[in-house]
């Protein structure tokens, strides 16, 4: 098994997880890869640093994709992983974890799991886009699991989004910006804005207004089919893209397409584990209260 590990922001938890997971890995005889710059944050930590060798990118050898950190390590870990159908897997030494849903104390438990093969994919949508004129910042990685976010930048004045669905004329957004969600993406900045929680096999996206003007502008949704195109205008010249933590600035008048990616990304989800489950502990009713 060849198993590639990535970590945004090495903390103790991490690096004790870390060290449980490797553990568990050897005794299957794994060969294990440390994303680079993770590797040279904690190389000096390492009982074993033999143990390990180092990515800087990844390619379709590789059997498995553990981040160790929250869900936006996920969302990083996505722009290595890319459309190389990778299955991730995330240890949560973050807060809420609805992708990282592997608490460190499981950590033995899950890879026996993983190891049994008692798990599915879960695939994911992404989003996809494109701008004309084209952005550098934009093209190389150019999609998004969670969310596409429009907002405005050095202003406190609201911004215009004119939206149009298919080629037809939907409605202009007079708001602090705009959230184009996925389904994975719905309990993220979406659901902050008021947006709705959506199950990740549902074949929908979620245009979700930030503080819009209009108090009729309420959260829509949408066929994942649609071609999105969005234009900006507002008191400034720029305003602010975001692909997950991505972020570009792009001038007004900029036209963006946003639709579907052609590819997935396969998150594992343990027979033991759910997103309904997730969902209970995190969003609904906290802990599990069936009897």
């Amino acid at each position: 098994m060849k198993v590639a590990i990535y970590s945004q922001y090495p903390k103790k938890q991490s690096k004790d997880s870390l060290k449980a997971l490797t553990k568990e890995l050897l005794k299957l005889n794994a060969t294990l890869f440390l994303e680079q710059d993770f590797f040279n944050d904690i190389k000096t930590e390492l009982s074993n640093p033999l143990n390990y060798k180092t990515f800087t990118a990844l390619d379709k050898s590789f059997d498995l994709f553990v981040s160790i950190g929250g869900d936006g390590t996920i969302l990083r870990a996505i722009t290595f992983v890319k459309d190389l159908n990778i299955p991730i897997i995330g240890i949560n030494t973050g807060r809420l974890g609805f992708l990282a849903t592997i608490q460190p104390e499981g950590i033995k438990e899950a890879i026996q799991q993983i190891q049994n093969k008692e798990y599915t994919l879960s695939k994911r949508t992404l989003l996809s886009i494109e701008t004309s004129p084209e952005n550098n910042d934009i093209k190389d990685l150019n999609f998004a699991l969670n969310e596409i976010a429009i907002s405005r930048k050095n202003t406190t004045s609201m911004i215009t989004v004119e939206t149009k669905l298919n080629n037809e004329f939907l409605t202009s957004y007079w708001s602090d910006g705009l959230i184009i969600s996925t389904p994975t993406g719905s309990t993220g900045y979406s659901l902050s804005c008021a947006g709705p929680v959506i199950t990740p096999d549902t074949t929908s996206f979620v245009l979700t207004p930030i503080a819009p003007h209009n108090l009729s502008a309420r959260p829509l949704v949408i066929e994942d089919s649609t071609t999105i195109q969005l234009k900006v205008s507002g008191r400034e010249d720029n305003y602010l893209v975001s692909l997950d933590s991505r972020i570009a600035t792009l001038s007004n008048n900029t036209i963006i397409t946003i639709k579907k990616s052609p590819f997935t990304i396969n998150m594992i989800e343990l027979n033991s584990e759910s997103f309904l489950t997730t969902l209970r502990k995190k969003l609904l009713w906290g802990e599990d209260k069936r009897n």
